[in-house]
C-alpha cells in the first residue's frame, strides 16, 4: 500500500513536471519537433490571420515592437536577410488595400499578396510569416519595386480574384503531397519549355504575375503568346529560355483552399538567340545575359488540375543563392 502511495505520488509529480516544462517551452519560443513532441500542432486560421494583422499594423506603424516576436527571427526582404525593422519597415506610405491571404493550419504559416506604397511608388507585395505559439519566428517579404527593375509590368491591377479565394468542399481537396506534385510540376513545364506538360492545368486557368494578367491577355506585349491560356502557353514552349527552376521550396499548404506557395529562382543563362515555337513560329529569346528572378507563386488547385496563378517575381543576380537554402536544411 505504502509503495502504491509512493509510485502514485511519483507519477502525479512527474505529470505536473511535464506540463510545467511544456507551458514554460510554449512562452519561450519552442516549435513542434517530431523527436521530442509528435503533437498536432493547435495554431488556427483565426489566429494566423490574428498574427498576420497585427503584424500588418506594425509595419504600417513604423513599429517592430509590436510584433510578438519568438526568440530568434529569421527575416529577409527580397531575398537578402535584414534586420527586423530595416527596409521597409522604414519606407512603407500605406499597405493594401488589396488583400489575398492563405494559411497553412499545419505548420503554422500564413500569407499575404497586397501592394505597399513607398512615397509615391504602389508596388506588388507578397508576405509569408511562420507563427509558433503566437510568435513570429519567420518573416519572408518579396517586394517588385518596378523602379528598380529591368521588366516593367504596365497596367497592373489588384483586385480581387474569387477562385483564389473559394473554400473548396471537403470532397474536392487534394492531399498535401498531391497539391506540391502539381505545384512541381509546373516548374518542371517551365524549365526548358519545350512543349511537354509535366502537369495539369484548369480549362479556366489564368495567371497573374507583378499584379498584371499574363493569360489571354493580347495587349500584354513583353510575353508574345500573351493572348493564349495557361496550357497554350506551355504547349507552344514559349519559354525555352528558362533554363533552370532552382532552390524550390514549397512553404505552404492550404488544403481548404487548395493553395500552394512556392518561392525559388528562375536561371536564364542567356545563350538562347532565336528559337521555333511548336507551331514553327521564330521567335527571339527576351533574356540575352546571365539572368535569375527570384519569385514567389501561389498555385491554385481545383478538379485535379492548376485553375489560378498569383506570382511576384523580380531580377536578382544571376545564380544569386537565398538565406532560406540553408535554414530550411
Amino acid at each position: 500500500m505504502i509503495r502504491a502511495i509512493i509510485t502514485l505520488t511519483m507519477a502525479t509529480g512527474l505529470l505536473l513536471t511535464s506540463q510545467v516544462c511544456l507551458a514554460a517551452a510554449a512562452e519561450s519560443g519552442w516549435q513542434a519537433d517530431p523527436a521530442t513532441n509528435a503533437a498536432l500542432p493547435a495554431t488556427t486560421r483565426a489566429e494566423l490571420y490574428k498574427a498576420l494583422d497585427s503584424y500588418v499594423a506594425a509595419l504600417k506603424a513604423h513599429d517592430p515592437t509590436r510584433v510578438k516576436w519568438a526568440g530568434q527571427v529569421r527575416n529577409t526582404e527580397n531575398n537578402v536577410a535584414l534586420m527586423v525593422g530595416d527596409g521597409v519597415w522604414a519606407t512603407n506610405t500605406a499597405v493594401g488595400p488589396y488583400d489575398l491571404r492563405f494559411a497553412d493550419t499545419q505548420t503554422g504559416q500564413v500569407a499575404l499578396f497586397t501592394t505597399v506604397a513607398e512615397t509615391d511608388d504602389t508596388s506588388a507585395m507578397a508576405l509569408r510569416l511562420k507563427v509558433s505559439n503566437g510568435l513570429i519566428s519567420e518573416v519572408e517579404t518579396l517586394i517588385v519595386r518596378q523602379q528598380d527593375s529591368g521588366i516593367k509590368f504596365e497596367g497592373q491591377k489588384f483586385e480581387n480574384q474569387p477562385a483564389m479565394n473559394e473554400v473548396l468542399p471537403a470532397v474536392q481537396r487534394l492531399p498535401r503531397e498531391r497539391m506540391v506534385s502539381f505545384a512541381s510540376g509546373y516548374f518542371d513545364t517551365l524549365q526548358l519549355n519545350d512543349g511537354t506538360l509535366f502537369t495539369r492545368f484548369h480549362a479556366n486557368c489564368k495567371r497573374i504575375e507583378n499584379g498584371v494578367q499574363t493569360t489571354h491577355n493580347a495587349s500584354f506585349a513583353v510575353v508574345p503568346v500573351a493572348r493564349l491560356g495557361c496550357e497554350e502557353q506551355f504547349r507552344m514552349g514559349n519559354y525555352r529560355y528558362d533554363t533552370r527552376l532552382r532552390a524550390r521550396r514549397f512553404m505552404m499548404i492550404d488544403e481548404e483552399r487548395g493553395i500552394v506557395l512556392a518561392a525559388g529562382f528562375i536561371d536564364h543563362a542567356g545563350q538562347i538567340a532565336d528559337y521555333k515555337l511548336t507551331d514553327g513560329t521564330v521567335v527571339k529569346s527576351p533574356v540575352r545575359r546571365p539572368h535569375s528572378f527570384y519569385l514567389f507563386e501561389a498555385f491554385k488547385l481545383k478538379d485535379n488540375s492548376i485553375e489560378q496563378i498569383e506570382a511576384n517575381f523580380i531580377t536578382v543576380p544571376y545564380n544569386m543563392p537565398s538565406p532560406w537554402d540553408n535554414w530550411t536544411r
